[in-house]
């Protein structure tokens, strides 16, 4: 069968080039309904991707969509063109979340639909005149203009059981003291959606800020709340005192739960207060929302948040980052890059105040 690719986005001025066109009507006002089962027929993190992507206005999308000639979607490819004085021009899919890449359900054209998608995207990354393109997917997809691969990156899934009594005596010792040290401490959690938005957008800015990392706008979070709804929840971790310590954000698909940002204060270390954390988002994942699966998000092997996910119980899911590179080199946007480490830490030294105020600014320019 023969396939045409078609690309739903507007010609980017310099000025305005992160603002293509997110309109998915201008592809074909009938095919909306069809990349809902495509996605759906795909890996379970898609789902989140898709409708995570729809609360980003700003950089929107450039989407990529593989049909037949009967004219139904045999596969789609969003996009997203990142620009930042800072890090330069990019092409991602997707930033942000941990899949993006090629959806496209399993058949015996798979690999036909693959490369037209990403042969159209490697003429978009041209006619950008973007650094690199990257597609962030979970297996081996192979294309002769894609030169470079990380794989140094992975998703840490846990499979949960049934009863949080039986994750209870599944986690071990060691955890189940922790989670006991933060109960005996009087913290308490509390669920809810937007209305703890203010609360959690403190304890994550502070957390970024700790870490050396610029965050995410308000805006973004209250978009998430406004597109995915009850699908989105907070977590709120407080003391006896009724002081503040951790809070999480939730994000709820088909039998899986993710927790896309977190943060603990420094000073709950003491009491435990992220294990705690952590123990309610599993607990309440299984009792309100009965997922099958939780992940953790993205880990580099061997480092400090892959050791606390492992703990858990958390599995590997080995991800692959494929790169069409045009200019320079990957390791010149590697966070570990050493002209990067005086940044960081004088970004860790910042008022909290103000990283809200510039961060979104910077993060945005970030895949």
């Amino acid at each position: 069968m023969r396939y045409s690719v078609h690309i739903s986005r507007s010609a980017p001025s310099d000025r305005d080039f992160a603002h293509l066109t997110q309109n998915i009507s201008r592809l074909h006002p009938g095919w909306f309904p069809q990349w809902g089962e495509i996605v759906s027929r795909g890996l379970r993190q898609e789902l989140y991707t898709v409708e995570v992507r729809k609360t980003l206005k700003d950089p929107a999308p450039a989407t990529g969509s593989a049909a037949s000639e009967a004219g139904e979607i045999a596969g789609i490819l969003p996009l997203i063109a990142m620009k930042s004085p800072l890090f330069g021009r990019h092409l991602i899919a997707l930033p942000y979340v941990n899949v993006g890449g090629c959806f496209v359900p399993e058949g015996k054209e798979r690999e036909e639909i693959e490369t037209l998608l990403i042969d159209e995207a490697v003429r978009l990354a041209e006619e950008l005149d973007v650094k690199y393109l990257e597609l962030r997917h979970v297996r081996e997809i192979a294309h002769p203009r894609l030169n470079f691969e990380r794989r140094g990156k992975v998703l840490m899934e846990l499979e949960l059981p049934e009863t949080s009594e039986a994750l209870w005596k599944a986690v071990g010792p060691k955890v189940r003291n922790q989670i006991r040290k933060g109960e005996k401490a009087g913290l308490r959690a509390e669920w809810g959606g937007k209305e703890f938005l203010s609360e959690f957008y403190a304890v994550f800015a502070e957390t970024m800020r700790n870490v050396g990392t610029p965050v995410y706008s308000r805006k973004l979070f209250e978009e998430i709340f406004e597109k995915l709804g009850e699908k989105a929840e907070i977590c709120l971790v407080r003391t006896a005192e009724d002081r503040l310590v951790s809070a999480a954000l939730l994000v709820h698909g088909r039998e899986i739960t993710e927790v896309p940002s977190a943060g603990t204060l420094r000073w709950g270390n003491a009491l435990c207060a992220n294990m705690f954390l952590y123990w309610n988002l599993l607990k309440h994942s299984i009792e309100a929302r009965h997922a099958k699966v939780f992940d953790f998000g993205r880990s580099s092997i061997g480092c400090g948040t892959w050791q606390f996910k492992k703990q858990w119980g958390a599995q590997e899911v080995p991800v692959v980052w494929k790169y069409f590179v045009r200019r320079g080199t990957m390791d010149d946007v590697r966070p570990d890059n050493a002209s990067y480490g005086l940044a960081i830490r004088i970004w860790k030294r910042l008022p909290v105040w103000f990283t809200k105020l510039i961060g979104p600014w910077i993060v945005r320019g970030i895949p």
